[in-house]
């Protein structure tokens, strides 16, 4: 069970830092709450929460690298 957990502060940990470092990302996280499931146990396992952070990541990785070409 630590796994799973590690792998959420990993995710709270990014999307904080998109959400105040880089906003205009934001947007793109799809972390709206009426997104959030009502049913009461979603489906999720540690392999669609890896996926998820693996995509947060190089949104995040893509964003600085074309933020940084665009600013030289």
């Amino acid at each position: 069970m630590k796994k799973f957990h590690q792998i959420l502060e990993d995710i709270t940990r990014v999307t904080s830092v998109i959400e105040t470092k880089y906003p205009e990302l934001y947007q793109f996280l799809d972390e709206n709450p009426i997104t959030i499931p009502s049913f009461v146990h979603p489906n999720l396992d540690i392999t669609i929460l890896e996926d998820y952070f693996d995509d947060l990541n190089e949104l995040l990785k893509h964003h600085l690298e074309t933020r940084k070409t665009k600013m030289v």
